[in-house]
């Protein structure tokens, strides 16, 4: 995020609550398989570019 915003994000690393899970995995590899699926966007950084130009866009955000 802060790589494609040039923003600075603040974050805070808390320890895990109870019920979170110890690993989050996500794969688009069955959809594309079973559905012929394709993303618009496959590299993160171009998804977050996306998401941050849209949100400008409704917000008013300014872009710098």
């Amino acid at each position: 995020m802060r790589r494609v915003t040039q923003r600075p994000i603040a974050v805070e690393e808390c320890p895990r609550r109870p019920g979170d899970p110890a690993v989050l995995v996500a794969s688009s590899e069955k959809i594309k398989t079973e559905l012929e699926w394709k993303p618009k966007f496959e590299k993160l950084d171009d998804i977050v570019a996306s998401a941050w130009q849209w949100h400008q866009k409704r917000y008013a955000v300014d872009a710098k």
